[in-house]
C-alpha cells in the first residue's frame, strides 16, 4: 500500500486512548486504530525499507502493548505507534513514531548491555573516533535535532575526571531526535518525506553506532 499520510482519526485515537487507557476502549477503536494509524505506518516503513534497511537492518512496527511487568503504571497500551529499523538494539536506529503528541524521527543508541558499553566508551575515549561522534552530534543540532539519552550522574569508572569528552563518556544511551506537533503535513504524503530527510540526516550517527557499537555478544534470557 502507497502511504498517503496518516488517517485523519490517528490523533483522535491517541487523544481517547490518553483518557481512557482500557480494553475497552481499545477493543471498541480497533478499527480506527488500524485504518488511520497501523496501516498507514506499515505503509510507510514499506516504502523506507529499501532506502534504508538494505545493508543496515530489518524493519518492524511495534506491538501496541505495553510491558508493564517492572511498572508501577499499568496502562496496558501505548499511547503512541513506533517503527525502526535496525540490526540489534544499541546498533544505530533509525525510529519513528505517531501518537497523542504528534510525531518524532530520531536515530542513534536506544539501549546498552554491558558489552556494547564497553565498546561505546573505548570508542569515545580514543580521540579519533570520539571527536568524530561529537562532530556528528553538533552537526544534528545545527539541523535543528535535540540530543539525548540515558547518563550517568558521575563520571564513568576508569576515566579522569578531565577528559575532554567526559559529557559523552556519562551517555548510556545516545540518540538524536526531531519531533513535530500534529499539523498537515502528518496526514499528507509530504509526511514521508519529513521521516526520510530526518532518517538521511541521523545516517553518519547510526553508521558511527553500528561501527563502534555493534550488536551485543551476550544471549538473551
Amino acid at each position: 500500500m502507497r502511504f498517503e499520510g496518516f488517517g485523519e482519526g490517528a490523533l483522535e485515537f491517541f487523544d481517547g486512548l490518553r483518557a481512557d487507557n482500557s480494553k475497552a476502549y481499545w477493543g471498541d477503536n480497533l478499527a480506527l486504530y488500524q485504518e488511520h494509524v497501523r496501516a498507514p505506518m506499515e505503509a510507510l516503513l514499506a516504502e523506507l525499507e529499501p532506502e534504508f534497511a538494505t545493508g543496515f537492518g530489518k524493519g518492524k512496527v511495534f506491538r501496541p502493548y505495553r510491558d508493564v511487568r517492572f511498572s508501577a503504571d499499568k496502562s496496558p497500551y501505548k499511547t503512541h505507534c513506533g517503527a525502526v529499523i535496525e540490526q540489534g538494539r544499541g546498533s544505530g536506529a533509525y525510529y519513528v513514531e505517531v501518537g497523542a503528541d504528534g510525531m518524532l524521527v530520531a536515530g542513534g543508541c536506544y539501549h546498552t548491555e554491558s558489552d556494547q558499553l564497553a565498546r561505546f566508551r573505548t570508542a569515545v575515549d580514543a580521540d579519533i573516533h570520539g571527536e568524530r561522534l561529537r562532530a556528528l552530534l553538533a552537526a544534528l543540532v545545527g539541523q535543528g535535532f535535540e540530543i539525548a539519552g540515558e547518563t550517568l550522574k558521575s563520571r564513568p569508572r576508569g576515566f579522569a575526571t578531565d577528559h575532554p569528552r567526559l559529557d559523552l563518556l556519562r551517555h548510556r544511551t545516545l540518540y538524536a531526535f526531531r519531533a513535530w506537533e500534529s499539523d498537515d503535513i502528518l496526514y499528507e504524503r509530504a509526511c514521508l518525506d519529513r521521516v526520510r530527510q530526518s532518517w538521511v540526516a541521523v545516517c553518519e550517527l547510526n553508521q558511527w553506532c553500528a561501527d563502534h557499537i555493534g550488536v551485543t555478544e551476550k544471549k538473551r534470557r
